[in-house]
């Protein structure tokens, strides 16, 4: 009980983000956003991960300008300070990236691994296809230009 009045009146004693903190932070989002768009365009980042960085700068220019809101989340979560409280949230956004990105790796490492045995099941059927029957002749054998593995590709 105690402990949770004490967290209550450091709640109390946070203060708004200073103006130059906002503008930094709205100036920040708003550069996200273009350079998003920019990468999206030159087709250096695909749209389906576009979103996902617009998003979290609407976050942040959503808690620059609403102080109310960034005060609450920091009450919620117990930051001494709103700056903490972005930071906090860049963390937790962090992780989930990576996590994110670690799920695709995996994903994509077995599908490698798939393609890779798959070529080489069909580099050996090309070979058994390729090798002589037996009813050839040893005359047309000879005539015969080496099988080239490269050359299929």
């Amino acid at each position: 009980m105690i402990a949770w009045l004490q967290a209550a009146a450091a709640a109390a004693e946070l203060a708004p983000m200073p103006a130059r903190q906002r503008l930094v932070a709205l100036t920040l989002a708003a550069a996200v956003v273009v350079l998003v768009f920019e990468l999206v365009r030159r087709r250096k980042l695909r749209e389906e991960y576009s979103w996902v960085w617009i998003a979290i700068a609407v976050v942040v220019a959503a808690l620059a300008i609403q102080q109310n809101l960034l005060l609450t989340v920091s009450e919620w979560i117990g930051s001494s300070s709103s700056v903490s409280t972005l930071f906090f949230g860049a963390l937790l956004f962090l992780f989930a990236l990576v996590l994110q990105f670690s799920v695709r790796l995996s994903r994509l490492t077995h599908r490698h691994r798939t393609l890779g045995q798959r070529l080489a099941l069909l580099e050996a059927e090309v070979l058994r296809l390729r090798e002589p029957s037996p009813a050839i002749t040893a005359g047309e054998r000879r005539d015969a230009k080496p099988a080239d593995r490269d050359a299929v590709a």
